[in-house]
């Protein structure tokens, strides 16, 4: 049965959501334009793990009347345990830029905006970075713009930092008090020699790294069937494209 890349990042982040080295996820929250974060998550609940889920986006079912607002109420007060982020820029300490490249106010390409993105990465315990392209691009050694930093100096309080940062060609873990990422699996076809050519950041190596394992049967099932069905309404596009499933007219 052949997998799509969007499935195997789906089940990727799926894995990582349900690590048991990592404190619960009990509520997790995906904000905009978030598909393949979104099946991972519905692909948990629907393997039978008691999470709540607040999709910002879904035009039905979400228990938001006030969208963000609402969100960031329940982060402030400790009731959101995993957060998905991504960035136009992401470097090795885990610093996002979604601001834009060159000087402030990034005079360059300009990315969509932080608008809550720090506010989620101090307050939330987990957040898992994501991004489908790995490039030189947008893996940096620096970013030029922080508008969420992956870590803070001492006596400053935030509730966590990022768990791992799952890419197209591999998983990276994060390690707050080193300040740092760890290459931990391959995506199919890639090597530790071409990860480090397309990343414009230095990593560590776990012992062991090998090719991340493909998606089980059951759990391609699953994509493909029940969390379909419960993201055709809000990602049309997406389920058509990679499940083959139109929104019924």
């Amino acid at each position: 049965m052949s997998v799509l890349p969007e499935e195997r990042l789906a089940v990727a982040l799926a894995r990582l959501i349900l690590d048991p080295a990592a404190p619960p996820a009990r509520h997790i929250a995906v904000g905009a334009a978030s598909p393949i974060p979104a099946a991972a998550c519905w692909l948990v609940k629907k393997q039978g793990h008691p999470v709540r889920l607040s999709l910002l986006h879904r035009r039905s079912g979400n228990p938001f009347t006030e969208g963000t607002r609402e969100l960031f109420d329940l982060t402030g007060q400790g009731r959101i345990d995993l957060f998905f982020l991504g960035g136009g820029q992401i470097d090795g300490q885990a610093n996002l830029n979604l601001v834009g490249t060159g000087a402030w106010p990034g005079t360059g390409v300009r990315f969509p905006g932080s608008f809550g993105s720090a506010f989620m990465y101090f307050m939330t315990p987990r957040t898992i970075l994501f991004r489908e392209e790995h490039s030189p691009r947008v893996l940096v050694e620096r970013v030029d713009n922080i508008s969420a930093p992956g870590v803070s100096e001492p006596g400053v309080f935030r509730r966590g930092t990022a768990q791992a940062l799952v890419t197209g060609k591999c998983v990276f873990t994060f390690d707050p008090t080193r300040a740092r990422f760890t290459l931990a699996a391959l995506m199919p076809g890639e090597t530790v020699e071409s990860v480090r050519t397309a990343t414009g950041f230095g990593f560590d190596v776990a012992e062991g790294v090998a090719e991340a394992p493909d998606p089980s049967e059951a759990e391609l099932a699953l994509l493909r069937g029940p969390v379909c069905d419960e993201m055709v309404e809000t990602y049309p596009e997406f389920c058509a494209r990679v499940f083959g499933r139109k929104l019924a007219a």
